[in-house]
């Protein structure tokens, strides 16, 4: 792994003239609007990077883009990589790595999900503080490369508390509603039943998705701050189930994704 990643690095490095970033943003479905924010250098599809999957769903464009926002140097991926594409773990986390190679100290996620808190409207937005694992498998299973970080990584911090707290008084200045709370990680691809809503609310899960959570083992084996932020698309909460599509779940994510862009690059401007 450790020879892919120096490849890729050092592909990119020369694709983009030495472009060094310091932050890290992977954007999940329908946030992809971000994008707009940067000031870009370079825009990289993934079929133009060694080693790099290719993303398979609609909404996840497949691009690598470089530049400046806030005032600092971003790498930002418009369309990530899951585990129900029948990509590895490893694969799904491999840009992570190569964001850790390049210099990012700081990775921020974003993503859809579904609701269980029954505070939560459609299109709450959700600062995750904390998450719940409940892939079957995870990224760091196999043996550990000292070089990428310890065989045993600390998560009592996976999401930094600095970070969170300076999100929060941001959405506050600006009178933008926000929420706290854990995130589920599930495989998918199919949208829970109103038993798994339930079970999932049970253990401590506000909100479920599809996605984040190995991101988000690899940033911190990596040494990396993370900040993470999810929309909720639909609820599963009692008497307010409804059937739902991905192109439903991409609409409700593109309305309230300027207010969430605004809290990212708010925070990336006061890191």
């Amino acid at each position: 792994m450790l020879e892919q990643i120096n490849f890729t690095t050092k592909s990119i490095l020369e694709k983009t003239n030495d472009f060094r970033p310091e932050i890290g943003i992977i954007l999940g479905t329908g946030l992809g609007g971000l994008t707009k924010e940067i000031s870009v250098a370079h825009v990289l599809p993934y079929e133009s990077i060694p080693n790099f999957p290719v993303s398979t769903v609609e909404g996840h464009s497949g691009k690598l883009i470089l530049g400046e926002l806030g005032g600092k140097r971003v790498i930002a991926m418009q369309g990530r990589f899951h585990f129900y594409e029948g990509y590895t773990m490893q694969q799904i986390t491999f840009p992570v790595r190569v964001m850790k190679a390049l210099g990012v100290h700081t990775l921020v996620v974003s993503n859809a999900s579904g609701g269980m808190n029954p505070n939560f409207e459609i299109g709450e937005i959700m600062i995750i503080n904390d998450h719940i694992n409940l892939f079957p498998t995870n990224p760091l299973i196999g043996k550990n490369i000292a070089e990428l970080g310890p065989r045993f990584p600390d998560m009592s911090d996976a999401y930094d508390k600095k970070l969170v707290a300076k999100a929060v008084e941001i959405a506050k200045n600006n009178n933008i509603r926000v929420s706290q709370g854990v995130y589920a990680g599930l495989t998918g691809p199919c949208f829970e039943t109103p038993a798994e809503y339930r079970y999932i609310g049970r253990i401590g899960a506000d909100a479920v998705g599809m996605s984040t959570v190995p991101e988000v083992i690899v940033a911190k084996h990596g040494g990396m701050r993370v900040f993470g932020v999810s929309i909720v698309t639909d609820l599963g909460v009692d008497g307010k189930i409804v059937e739902v599509t991905h192109e439903e779940v991409q609409h409700i994510a593109a309305a309230a994704e300027p207010k969430m862009s605004f809290i990212v690059k708010q925070l990336i401007a006061e890191m």
